[in-house]
């Protein structure tokens, strides 16, 4: 069966680079001949050298937590063993358990590991520090390559990898209390790495910046609400964080997103009971033990895409102690940390099925929107559209729904309490990714500008090209400042409540602020 768009496209973030589903290092003493000469760093639990060329330096694969087998399946992440002699840090750690969506599928639970990418001549004082969580719709992906990012805007760059799917987030009251949400602790375990070991190569520990795309946008606005991330960052970029369903009819991934009322503890664990029983542990008397006996395979094969009420829960929840509440309504109570944040989407992202006929715009409208529906027709009629006019049509219907209008909720609510850089990407001409319908106007799809930080675009268009260096600069720079107004970029106001300037992110050095987003999209409808 061919994936959804959805499902492709925040898969998308794992194929920048998943090159690799070796196996992890081993943390024993290894011969230092596939290092490079002077890339040895101490950490608080042993030296690791890397490798250095294409003017970078690179560590590959170091762990920044036990792995998470046995007891420590489905437990918040414990301290690493320290470790004699050198390890080898030159190769990708495997990428967590996933399942075979690209090709590259992986059953290795040994996978809390973590890259550092730093510039080759990095001089003149500690870097910023840009921690990135891969996004995948937190069931896919692993680390992206940084070195364009790095050697272009002079940051130094950490690659999570976290534990994903039924891995991260099953709830079980065998587990106790505040079980669940085991990927965002491996993320934050991974920022405590940093904050102890990232001068060692390099970098500032009091400046560091989080992002991500897709599921890492999401994880941004998680840990923007989470207690037990305070003072774990500076700064944070959440890119194509607001992608789940409006109104809750997800067809693509469970309720993970910006914006989405998560599930509370008691609800995630009435389905991991039924998940339990599914796999034939419900009547055992250590549930707990028999589900960490289950092979990784079994686990992912019953668990699948979540969607079902015995599939267990694969994405965030509202578990009492990471999340004390959903980050829609922590943002909106003023719930929040006191970091600078860069929020935004693209245009005309979509996570659902595609209309393609009038017949499937209706039948699709009335699926996502129920008793609005006419309301929907009324306010998006196919016939203002150009042709092909279902596509466009119900392509617009998301987007404002699901993403803008949301985006704009969450900035408004933060502004209140701190300082919101808000953009929208209205690039419309991106080079196509692999999960587009080419065929189709796509617009300014959902995390079009990712790969624009991640390479030069030599093959694309000068306009393109200049976008890039905008974009790396904007993101490199609010890394260093807090403010994404820096050398090479438009001047890019703070959105405030008085003032709700988003940044509208177009090629060819003609981005420009504005003011009428909320407008154009509807979002007085889809607000209320």
């Amino acid at each position: 069966m061919k994936p959804s768009a959805g499902l492709s496209a925040l898969a998308l973030i794992a194929s920048l680079s998943m090159t690799s589903t070796s196996q992890a290092p081993s943390v024993t003493a290894q011969a230092p001949s596939a290092c490079s000469p002077g890339t040895t760093v101490t950490t608080d639990t042993g030296p690791v050298c890397g490798t250095a060329g294409d003017g970078v330096r690179t560590w590959l694969g170091i762990p920044y937590a036990a792995s998470p087998v046995g007891r420590l399946r489905w437990a918040p992440p414990e301290r690493h063993a320290s470790w004699t002699g050198t390890l080898n840090t030159v190769e990708r750690g495997s990428p967590c358990p996933q399942a075979d969506l690209l090709g590259r599928p992986s059953e290795n639970e040994d996978c809390l590991k973590l890259n550092v990418t730093v510039p080759a001549d990095a001089a003149g004082g500690p870097l910023a520090v840009m921690v990135e969580f891969h996004g995948g719709g937190f069931r896919f992906g692993a680390p992206a390559d940084a070195s364009h990012l790095v050697r272009t805007g002079r940051v130094l760059h950490v690659g999570v990898g976290y534990r994903l799917g039924i891995f991260g987030f099953l709830s079980h009251r065998s587990f106790g209390e505040n079980a669940g949400n085991y990927a965002l602790h491996d993320q934050q375990e991974a920022l405590r790495w940093v904050k102890r070991n990232i001068a060692g190569f390099g970098g500032d520990p009091g400046n560091v910046t989080i992002f991500g795309a897709s599921a890492g946008g999401s994880s941004v606005c998680a840990h923007l609400a989470s207690p037990t991330a305070k003072g774990l960052f500076q700064k944070g970029i959440s890119q194509s964080g607001e992608y789940n369903s409006l109104r809750g009819v997800n067809t693509v991934w469970q309720p993970q997103d910006c914006k989405s009322d998560l599930p509370t503890q008691e609800e995630a664990q009435r389905t991991g009971s039924r998940f339990a029983a599914a796999l034939g542990c419900a009547d055992e008397p250590d549930v707990a033990a028999c589900l960490r006996a289950k092979p990784v395979k079994e686990l992912l094969d019953r668990s699948g895409d979540g969607l079902a009420d015995d599939r267990g829960t694969i994405a965030p929840i509202v578990d009492g102690r990471l999340l004390t509440a959903s980050p829609a309504k922590a943002f909106a109570k003023g719930q929040v940390n006191d970091v600078a944040l860069m929020h935004g989407v693209g245009r005309d992202e979509v996570q659902l099925p595609m209309a393609t006929t009038e017949a499937e715009y209706r039948a699709l409208v009335r699926q996502q929107y129920g008793p609005r529906a006419g309301q929907v027709f009324a306010r998006y009629p196919p016939a203002r559209y150009p042709d092909p006019s279902p596509f466009i049509a119900y392509r617009t219907i998301v987007a404002d729904s699901n993403s803008v209008c949301p985006a704009l909720q969450v900035d408004r609510h933060l502004a209140g309490h701190i300082e919101v850089f808000a953009y929208q990407v209205d690039n419309a001409d991106a080079p196509p990714l692999f999960f587009l319908d080419q065929t189709k106007p796509n617009g300014s799809f959902h995390i079009s500008e990712v790969p624009f930080l991640y390479s030069a675009m030599d093959d694309a268009g000068p306009n393109q090209r200049s976008f890039g260096r905008q974009l790396v600069a904007q993101w490199t720079g609010f890394a260093r400042t807090g403010n994404p107004t820096v050398d090479g970029t438009p001047y890019w106001p703070r959105f405030t409540r008085a003032d709700p300037a988003v940044m509208s992110l177009v090629p060819a050095g003609d981005s420009v602020p504005s003011r009428e987003i909320g407008r154009q999209h509807q979002c007085g409808f889809w607000n209320g």
